[in-house]
């Protein structure tokens, strides 16, 4: 293993080309690496995210939903959550249920589906996003700092294939 200069410990290009040697594969040690190294660095990325939610009474997972019922004008059913949030319902009730706990969100009856209910974002919810707006945009806008706005373009378009490929490791 190597240092990648941030700290972590990754898989080196000789390293990924003798383990797919050792196996007899036929697989092109490159690709590989730049995966391994692509799920090691969301793991990274993820724990610094929750530490970073961590800061505001939130995790990476009750922030993306009060940012997007805030995106949505305050008010969505919870399976409509979960689809936008590509979670389970079963994750998005226990992310509501503390949300409610700290009245960031409420629920009420959907009038729509009478047996429904909508989660709306509070005013208190609101406010929590407000009062940490500065530092989160700030602190993201940090993290890519070293990458100039051409780079940042090409990244998202790269990330956009790789995420779309990433249907690979789950494809029966």
């Amino acid at each position: 293993m190597t240092k990648d200069g941030a700290g972590d410990e990754t898989p080196t290009p000789d390293q990924a080309r003798r383990q797919i040697e050792h196996y007899g594969l036929d697989a092109d040690p490159q690709a590989v690496l730049v995966a391994v190294r692509l799920i090691s660095a969301g793991a990274r990325v993820g724990r610094a995210a929750e530490a970073h939610f961590a800061r505001f009474g939130l995790s990476t997972g009750r922030y993306r939903l009060l940012a997007d019922l805030e995106d949505h004008g305050g008010e969505k059913s919870p399976s409509r959550l979960a689809a936008d949030l590509d979670v389970s319902r079963a994750t998005v009730t226990g992310l509501l249920d503390g949300l409610e706990r700290e009245g960031l969100i409420a629920r009420r009856p959907s009038a729509d589906d009478g047996r429904g209910t909508v989660a709306i974002l509070t005013a208190r919810g609101a406010q929590r996003l407000r009062d940490m707006a500065p530092e989160h945009f700030g602190r993201l806008e940090s993290m890519v700092g070293g990458l100039s706005a051409e780079e940042r373009a090409v990244f998202l378009d790269l990330l956009a294939r790789v995420v779309r490929g990433s249907a690979a490791l789950t494809a029966d």
